[in-house]
C-alpha cells in the first residue's frame, strides 16, 4: 500500500525559488553601496568589511540596532515599499553618529508572511538608498518568510550598523558646558516614531485623501526619515561640537537629558519653530495635548547639536551650505539642585 505523497518546503509556504529571486533582483542595489573596504558580494554567510586600524591612533567602534514599527502599516496599506527601508538605515546611522561616529556598514534583517521577490527588492532598493546617503555599506542581509505566523502581505524590519570615530573625539555629555548653543535640525515629518499613536488617529480614513493637509495624507505618513549622518560629520569637522542628539521615541525632553552631564539642563525656546502641519493635524484631528505631543513625536526637530556660544552662528552657515534648515533653538544651564532637566518655555 503506497503512502502518504512526500510533502516539500513549499508546501509549508516557504519559496525557496523565490527566495533565489530576490537575490538576484537586490544585487546591483546592494553593490551601489559598498565602500572601498568591501570584500564580499551578496550570498555569503557573512560580510567582509577591511577596516584598516592604521587611519586611526585609537579607533572605537560604535554599533546600532534599530527597526522601523508601526510605520511600516501605512507602507503596507498604500502598497508603497521604496521608502521604507530609508527609514530603517535612518534610525540606525543617526544614532551611530551621536558619539561622532562615521557609519561603515549595515546589514538588515526582513520577515515577510509570504515572499514575493519583486516587494523585497523594493524594500532593499529603499535601504540601499538610504546606505547611500549615509556613505554607509550594505554589506549583508537576510529575508526570512514566516508563514502563518505573519499574513501573506505583513513585513517587519530590522537594521544593525557598525561606525568608528577617534576615541579622543567622542561626543557627549562630558563635553556639554554651561552656556552651549542648541543647535536644532528641522525634521523631514514625522520620521519613525510615534506610529502607534498615528495609527490610533488616523484610523480607517482614506490615506490618498487630503483631509485638510497640503498632500495626501498617505504622502505625508510616508515621508522618509531624514539621514543627517554625513550633514553632523561634515559639522564636527568644520566647528567645535560637544554632542549630537537624535531626536526619536520620546522627543525633545526624552532625549536632550541623554546627552547632558547630570548637572545641567536645558532650556528649548518653542517659539524659534512653528510644529510642521502634519503635527498641527495630529494634535487637532486627537485630539492629543502638547504635553504629549511633545513626548511623541520630534514636533519638527530631527537633530540636535550643542556647540559653544561663539561657534553657533559657524554651524549654522555650515549646515545652510548642506541645506539643513536649522536655527537656535535654546541653551544649556546650571540647574537648581543638580538634576537633568528640559524646560520647553516660548
Amino acid at each position: 500500500m503506497p503512502g502518504p505523497e512526500p510533502i516539500s518546503y513549499a508546501d509549508a509556504g516557504v519559496n525557496l525559488d523565490a527566495a533565489d529571486r530576490s537575490v538576484e533582483l537586490i544585487g546591483d542595489a546592494v553593490r551601489r553601496t559598498h565602500r572601498p573596504e568591501v570584500l564580499s558580494g551578496i550570498g555569503g554567510f557573512g560580510g567582509l568589511f577591511a577596516f584598516d586600524p592604521s587611519r586611526y591612533r585609537e579607533p572605537v567602534l560604535v554599533s546600532g540596532t534599530d527597526g522601523v514599527g508601526t510605520k511600516i502599516d501605512f507602507a503596507r496599506r498604500l502598497d508603497r515599499l521604496d521608502t521604507i527601508g530609508q527609514d530603517l538605515v535612518a534610525m540606525v546611522v543617526d544614532d551611530l553618529v551621536v558619539p561622532g561616529a562615521e557609519p561603515l556598514f549595515f546589514n538588515d534583517y526582513i520577515s515577510v508572511g509570504e515572499l514575493h521577490p519583486d516587494r523585497v527588492a523594493a524594500i532593499v532598493r529603499g535601504i540601499a538608498d538610504g546606505c547611500s546617503l549615509a556613505n554607509c555599506a550594505l554589506v549583508g542581509g537576510e529575508t526570512a518568510e514566516h508563514p502563518g505566523l505573519l499574513g501573506e502581505d505583513e513585513f517587519d524590519l530590522a537594521g544593525f550598523g557598525v561606525g568608528v570615530v577617534e576615541r579622543d573625539q567622542l561626543l557627549g555629555p562630558e563635553r556639554v558646558r554651561p552656556g552651549d548653543r542648541l543647535i536644532a535640525m528641522a525634521s523631514s515629518g514625522l520620521h519613525s516614531n510615534g506610529y502607534s499613536l498615528v495609527r490610533r488617529i488616523v484610523g480607517g480614513r482614506n490615506l490618498t485623501a487630503n483631509h485638510g493637509l497640503s498632500r495626501p495624507l498617505g504622502e505625508e505618513l510616508l515621508e522618509p526619515t531624514r539621514i543627517y549622518a554625513l550633514d553632523c560629520l561634515a559639522l564636527r569637522d568644520a566647528v567645535e561640537v560637544h554632542a549630537f542628539c537624535h531626536v526619536t521615541g520620546g522627543g525633545l525632553p526624552g532625549n536632550l537629558p541623554r546627552v547632558l552631564p547630570d548637572t545641567l539642563g536645558a532650556t528649548v525656546d518653542t517659539a524659534t519653530w512653528q510644529w510642521p502641519e502634519i503635527f498641527r493635524w495630529l494634535r487637532d484631528e486627537g485630539p492629543v495635548a502638547d504635553e504629549e505631543m511633545w513626548r511623541a513625536f520630534n514636533c519638527g526637530v530631527g537633530m540636535v547639536a550643542a556647540v559653544p556660544p561663539d561657534a553657533a552662528d559657524d554651524a549654522l552657515a555650515v549646515l545652510e551650505e548642506r541645506a539643513v534648515e536649522a536655527w537656535v533653538m535654546g541653551v544649556v544651564e546650571e540647574t537648581a539642585g543638580g538634576a537633568t532637566r528640559v524646560t520647553l518655555a516660548g
